[in-house]
């Protein structure tokens, strides 16, 4: 289980005060696939609020302490049927694709403006492999080449 100062627990309580319960534990308790969840949203966002259904105080922080200990994750705050649990979020290392070819590439396009005493505007724009800008600053799709019908009759 993760140990937290003071102070780092109260920066995460004012930044959780903000969210939303991301699982919601019923009267089914704590089963594999609410752990599952709570992992996979730990990983994703890093600090994350739980609610749990049931009156029973005791076995709520028994869930809580369960979570932690489990997950290894460091108890934030619970309060009433909320709970609030942190744990660094794991960087995720990309692969590249295998496929090759033209993907997407960004271009920073550059308009004066139509007066010319104001500042230029300037855009930035994601292009496909088959488009391209136009000297006025538009973007434009290559169009496909038509075939000759004279090399497509002697094809045949």
């Amino acid at each position: 289980m993760i140990k937290l100062t003071p102070a780092e627990r109260a920066a995460l309580r004012a930044e959780a005060h903000g969210l939303n319960p991301v699982v919601m534990i019923g009267e089914a308790g704590l089963t594999a696939s609410v752990m599952k969840e709570i992992s996979s949203s730990l990983d994703a966002h890093g600090l994350i609020k739980v609610r749990v259904f049931g009156d029973d105080r005791e076995a709520r922080i028994a869930i809580y302490e369960q979570i932690c200990a489990e997950l290894e994750a460091a108890p934030v705050q619970h309060i009433g049927k909320l709970l609030v649990l942190y744990r660094p979020k794991k960087e995720a290392v990309k692969e590249r694709s295998t496929k090759t070819g033209k993907g997407m590439r960004e271009v920073t396009i550059v308009k004066p403006s139509p007066s010319g005493t104001k500042k230029p505007s300037v855009t930035k724009v994601l292009l496909k492999g088959n488009e391209r800008v136009t000297q006025g600053g538009n973007v434009k799709r290559a169009k496909t080449r038509q075939a000759s019908t004279k090399k497509n009759a002697l094809n045949k």
